[in-house]
């Protein structure tokens, strides 16, 4: 089996997870309801926002996001310009800019809770 190439996220509120998004990503959903949202990438990378509500029968619990998404930056200039766009748009950072060994990156919260690291090596 070989690896998917597409995600998808529980949110609470479609409108607000695609207003979230929206900046971070440089683009609109190319499909949105009032239950789903879908972005996708030129590479072909398919990113989904599914109403959370939809599916907490399914998972036999309340609703608790938990993920946490990974996005490459090419180099630490393009990091250190996402790290400053994040900033104006007011996103959550729970980790600021950490240099390690074998990376560096820093960590956000959506609106849901989910975790966004962008990091590059």
């Amino acid at each position: 089996m070989d690896l998917s190439n597409f995600i998808i996220l529980y949110v609470a509120d479609i409108e607000r997870s695609v207003e979230f998004y929206k900046p971070l990503l440089d683009r609109d959903p190319v499909e949105i309801s009032g239950e789903f949202a879908l972005f996708t990438s030129h590479s072909g990378m398919r990113f989904g926002l599914s109403k959370a509500s939809l599916h907490c029968s399914e998972l036999n619990s309340e609703f608790s996001a938990k993920m946490e998404l990974c996005f490459e930056q090419p180099n630490e200039i393009t990091l250190q310009m996402n790290l400053i766009k994040w900033r104006e748009l007011g996103v959550t950072f729970i980790e600021e800019l950490t240099k390690a060994n074998f990376k560096t990156s820093f960590t956000t919260l959506d609106p849901d809770g989910h975790k966004l690291r962008i990091f590059c090596y």
